[in-house]
């Protein structure tokens, strides 16, 4: 994730923050680092609102260029996850970043709801997606560096879909093999993972700030 935090600060710098970089590639995505701290901090704000049924904070500073993007929201000392969701289609950072701060904190099902009482125990990360890759197999990848997306089917034949964030297999100690089967059970495979399984992955492949 390309920034994170616990709490709201003040930053020295209070004029508007520009997406860095100027150069272009072919898919209208800047070079350079978007992600920045003021980021974490709007998703707080966003969060304390939304659950003290407030005004929503106003329009933040940073870049609003097009990007997708993951919120993920952890608790306590030993950062458990709390919720995580975002998207993969390019949506502009401010609306972006408001949507989802809310949505991971609630609408995750694999967790109850965030209450107002754990405000004080988050912490928060943005992940910028960036640099998307189809894989040539599998094993097209590298742990650390990408995040992986993956489409297959499943024992009844419906396709599925799953990914992990580049941060996940480094944090697990999962090597590529294990990556990917525990990518497949999260994305509702129930079946025996065999070589076959695995070799029918469409994988894409991606970095984050």
């Amino acid at each position: 994730a390309g920034c994170c935090g616990t709490k709201k600060q003040k930053l020295n710098n209070s004029s508007s923050i520009p997406c860095n970089g100027t150069s272009v590639i072919s898919n209208g995505i800047r070079n350079g680092m978007v992600a920045h701290p003021e980021m974490c901090f709007f998703c707080f704000d966003v969060l304390y609102c939304h659950l003290h049924s407030l005004e929503p904070p106003k329009t933040p500073d940073f870049c609003n260029d097009p990007y997708p993007l993951f919120v993920t929201w952890e608790i306590g000392k030993d950062r458990r996850l709390r919720g995580c969701i975002g998207t993969f289609n390019a949506i502009n950072l401010h609306n972006g970043i408001r949507e989802y701060a809310v949505t991971s904190a609630i609408k995750d099902s694999r967790f109850s709801p965030i209450s107002r009482e754990e405000l004080t125990k988050l912490h928060v990360s943005v992940s910028i997606l960036r640099h998307f890759e189809d894989g040539a197999d599998y094993k097209d990848w590298e742990v650390g560096v990408h995040g992986i997306r993956i489409e297959f089917h499943n024992e009844k034949g419906s396709k599925r879909t799953a990914t992990y964030l580049p941060e996940v297999a480094t944090e697990q100690g999962w090597d590529q093999i294990q990556t990917i089967d525990s990518l497949l059970r999260k994305g509702g495979f129930k079946g025996l993972v065999t070589p076959d399984i695995r070799r029918n992955i469409k994988l894409t492949r991606y970095q984050s700030e």
